[in-house]
């Protein structure tokens, strides 16, 4: 079973629920890993899907997710980023999407990019 992880801003979170309640046939099939306040809401659409919540990204869920990827546990990371946005834990993103190409686990920060990373898996 893939191990994907689902992140995103803010600003970004209604665009990734409505991402995944149109792939939901997708999601089903896979484990999903998202920080916090994300995987709440994925788990508030009553989807039926299999996700393990880490922290909030704020709060180190980032983080949590990058030891993930350098532990091999994750074949997938899929982080809306909100562009126009400050975000308070800006060292903690970058480290993360670092950390993607280091161990050259495919990334998509962008709905368009989601799409063909998930059809391409």
């Amino acid at each position: 079973m893939l191990n994907i992880a689902l992140i995103a801003h803010d600003g970004k979170k209604h665009d990734l629920i409505e991402f995944v309640v149109q792939q939901k046939s997708f999601f089903k099939n896979v484990r999903i890993i998202a920080t916090g306040n994300t995987g709440s809401l994925i788990e508030h659409c009553d989807l039926d899907l299999d996700v393990i919540k880490m922290k909030s990204g704020p709060m180190g869920g980032d983080s949590q997710i990058a030891a993930l990827i350098t532990e091999e546990q994750i074949d997938a990371v899929i982080f809306l980023i909100d562009p126009l946005d400050v975000h308070p834990h800006q060292v903690d993103v970058r480290m993360l999407l670092r950390i993607c190409n280091v161990y050259d686990v495919a990334l998509a920060t962008n709905i368009r990019t989601a799409r063909l990373l998930i059809s391409a898996l």
